[in-house]
């Protein structure tokens, strides 16, 4: 009988370090589900905080082609005078 006693003892001590082993590990997967959840929150905050940045480069780069179509017509447009005065002397160049 001794020996079962002994064995019974020893399941139950076992059983005790289980249940013990299984709150901890259950503490733990608590924590880490709480890290989860602050992370995937920091993760969405940064796609959302990306995707807007985003938008303002894409607005920025679009006022800048504008800006610079604006310049370039300017510019256009003073080359084009240039060549009709050109042309002008050289029509009254011919009709002399």
């Amino acid at each position: 009988m001794s020996s079962t006693a002994a064995q019974l003892s020893n399941v139950i001590e076992k059983t005790e370090r289980l249940i013990e082993l299984c709150a901890a590990l259950q503490e733990e997967n608590d924590l880490l589900k709480l890290e989860n959840d602050t992370l995937t929150s920091a993760l969405n905050a940064s796609k959302n905080k990306t995707k807007e940045l985003d938008e303002k480069m894409r607005a920025v780069k679009l006022a800048k082609s504008f800006s610079e179509t604006n310049e370039k017509s300017v510019d256009i447009k003073q080359k084009i005078n240039e060549f009709v005065q050109e042309i002008d002397k050289c029509i009254v160049l011919l009709k002399k």
